[in-house]
């Protein structure tokens, strides 16, 4: 099959799925793995498609939904302030991990020139750092379109594999008594998977978010290294973080 015939079914899934697997396009087109990500590299140079580990995703997809706009702008300056904070800890020549969260996403306007290396499941972080002198690694798996992420058993297995300097990871809530705490098991999971194999993990957590308790508890506070968080939250708070074993920047 040639290179236009492959391309045809390449955009076709792609239209259809929203992703597609280098393993599961050779399978299904009988040819190498080597041969479809020859195929991908000269699409994504063409503009269409984005290269993730394993695979890709159309451009769009990589894109800012509506509703991530939506929650990025909430707590805004605090999640600002916080980025702010959290940059001051990454240095040239490092291997970070960011997560898909709006808390962290601010974090790219920080880094992008920097010569790093950034793993990520957020097709906004790799859209965003995409030309700059940062090197993205895109963890492979199902997209999650309202997300704009990639999850599941795949994803998680891939950041299993990378051993990164530093995670700057968001929470749905964190608290004193029951650790971490997430409202959906697929946060969990890739915040499990990147934990296990970081130097060090910054949790960024706007005041708001301080002693609130999600339904899915998922990692004691002995998870994370250094709590970042905005001014507003309480100091006596704070400090019971830090008797807790957490340093903490705010």
């Amino acid at each position: 099959m040639n290179f236009q015939l492959r391309k045809q079914y390449i955009l076709q899934t792609l239209e259809q799925h929203g992703s597609v697997e280098v393993a599961a396009v050779a399978g299904h087109l009988r040819t190498t793995p080597i041969t479809i990500r020859r195929d991908l590299a000269l699409l994504a140079d063409q503009g269409l498609v984005v290269r993730t580990h394993g695979g890709a995703v159309r451009p769009n997809m990589a894109r800012h939904p509506i509703a991530f706009i939506t929650k990025a702008t909430a707590q805004g300056p605090q999640k600002e302030y916080i980025c702010q904070l959290a940059a001051r800890h990454i240095a040239e020549g490092d291997t970070i991990f960011i997560d898909c969260g709006s808390t962290t996403f601010p974090l790219c306007a920080l880094i992008r020139h920097l010569k790093i290396r950034v793993v990520t499941n957020s097709l906004p972080v790799l859209f965003e750092l995409a030309g700059s002198a940062v090197q993205v690694v895109m963890a492979g798996g199902e997209v999650d379109a309202k997300r704009r992420a990639t999850h599941g058993a795949v994803a998680t297995e891939h950041l299993r594999r990378y051993a990164v300097d530093k995670a700057f990871v968001g929470v749905d809530g964190v608290s004193l008594r029951r650790g971490l705490s997430a409202n959906s098991e697929k946060e969990a999971s890739i915040f499990l998977a990147v934990a296990a194999s970081a130097g060090h993990v910054y949790l960024l957590c706007d005041s708001s978010k301080l002693e609130r308790d999600q339904y899915f508890q998922f990692a004691p506070l002995s998870a994370v290294g250094t709590l970042v968080t905005d001014k507003q939250a309480p100091a006596e708070l704070l400090a019971q973080h830090r008797d807790a074993g957490l340093a903490v920047l705010s």
